[in-house]
């Protein structure tokens, strides 16, 4: 088949490094890709997304999967299905579990999904008001998107205080922050979970846990993640059986019942709480770095997961996974997450490691294509490199071997990556 990779990050390089390795799979477009896609495919320089459509329908791609929240949100899925075409996401309307959390968290509250304790409001005085009754530290989020960063963690009362002013004054996040959730904050340990979706059935991929803060020992300001591993051992049979029961069943059930059935990534941001899972957030789509350590353990062909949760078919799918672990680090550009950096030239020495060679790989993220042919970093985060191996402590391994054989000016990265686990 020819697939349409929508997106051009690492998260979707590597869903296309997964399909380029599966022999059911002609030919791999990206919209609009990357600097790198292009060796694993074709870029496209097509936003529209009727003219998306045109091309899918032109030249007989049978499987678009999408991989950021805003076309989904936008309604890409929407044009798609309205033309008969196969596409992996969301609609629009279930798109909302990330475009609003207000809708999310009412969403949680009504079909008794565990979640925070929690206010919606328009209003500074009632924000106030809540933020008295809650201990420090406490959460205030923005409603609408924002990149991954639309979430502070206040120290104190008089710090939520701020940030709720500043979002509902428009000042921090523009639109998206003029409508604000107030949570309590909740003590624990974080984990990203992904269940693929078909509307009714769905797969729980092996749990991730991912690295938001930019230095070692999660010190510094949030990113967009700078590195993540999986299968994380901090969750046991018992944990997946409650996210199963207490979680995904009741969101299924729940967004069918209110006419919006989910097909897609549903990945839950999750809270242990003393051995309680708690929800922290819904996204629509694969986290990025996690989705680069999760399509490596995928054993069996990636276009039969995708395909069959676009078609409602994931019952007879047969999904498997490498009994291995897999450890991402990012290499960031200079002056993440505070600015763009200037283009720098990216250079990976040859590798001469046995172990590296089918052991290791780069996701490519943040880089463009030179006139000269080469490969250059145009800043954020950069790329991932990732390591495999039978422990979480191989795996790591050989992410850092690769690092060191990557070279960019400027280049950052973390040096800690799994250390939960570890």
């Amino acid at each position: 088949m020819n697939v349409l990779i929508i997106g051009s990050g690492g998260r979707e390089y590597s869903i296309g490094l997964a399909l380029k390795k599966d022999d059911n799979v002609q030919k791999i477009y990206f919209a609009p890709g990357n600097g790198a896609t292009d060796v694993l495919g074709e870029n496209l320089a097509i936003s529209n997304f009727n003219d998306l459509a045109d091309f899918v329908e032109a030249n007989q791609i049978e499987l678009t999967i999408v991989g950021p929240e805003a076309p989904l949100v936008e309604g890409i899925v929407d044009v798609f299905k309205e033309r008969g075409l196969t596409i992996f996401g969301p609609t629009s309307k279930a798109a909302q579990l990330e475009g609003s959390k207000i809708f999310m968290k009412n969403f949680l509250a009504r079909h008794n999904v565990p979640t925070a304790k929690y206010i919606e409001t328009d209003s500074l005085e009632d924000a106030y008001s809540f933020i008295n009754t809650l201990e420090a530290p406490i959460v205030v989020k923005a409603d609408g998107l924002c990149g991954g960063k639309g979430v502070i963690i206040a120290q104190s009362h008089d710090e939520a205080k701020k940030a709720a002013g500043e979002m509902l004054s428009g000042n921090s996040f523009g639109e998206a922050g003029t409508s604000i959730v107030v949570e309590e904050f909740l003590d624990g340990y974080e984990l990203s979970v992904f269940a693929i979706c078909d509307g009714k059935n769905y797969v729980v991929l092996p749990a991730a846990q991912d690295h938001k803060r930019l230095l070692n020992n999660d010190e510094g300001p949030n990113t967009g993640g700078m590195g993540a591993y999986a299968p994380t051992p901090l969750v046991n049979d018992d944990i997946y059986r409650k996210l199963n029961e207490r979680v995904i069943e009741p969101t299924l059930k729940g967004m069918e019942s209110e006419g919006m059935p989910f097909t897609g990534v549903l990945f839950i941001g999750v809270m242990v709480v003393k051995g309680e899972p708690i929800i922290l957030e819904y996204n629509v789509r694969f986290g990025d770095p996690e989705c680069e350590e999760l399509m490596p353990l995928l054993k069996s062909p990636a276009s039969e997961l995708f395909y069959k949760a676009a078609t409602g078919d994931l019952k007879s799918a047969k999904i498997e996974f490498h009994d291995k672990y897999a450890v991402g680090v990012v290499m960031a550009s200079k002056d993440y997450p505070y600015k763009s950096t200037p283009a720098a030239e990216i250079i990976v020495d040859d590798i001469h490691h046995d172990e590296l060679e089918g052991n290791a790989h780069i996701s490519y993220a943040g880089v463009s294509r030179g006139e000269d042919g080469k490969l250059y970093a145009i800043g954020g985060r950069v790329l991932v490199c990732v390591g495999l191996g039978e422990s979480i402590k191989e795996a790591q391994k050989r992410a850092y071997m690769l690092v060191g054989q990557v070279h960019f000016a400027g280049k950052q990265c973390r040096t800690d990556i799994a250390y939960q686990a570890l």
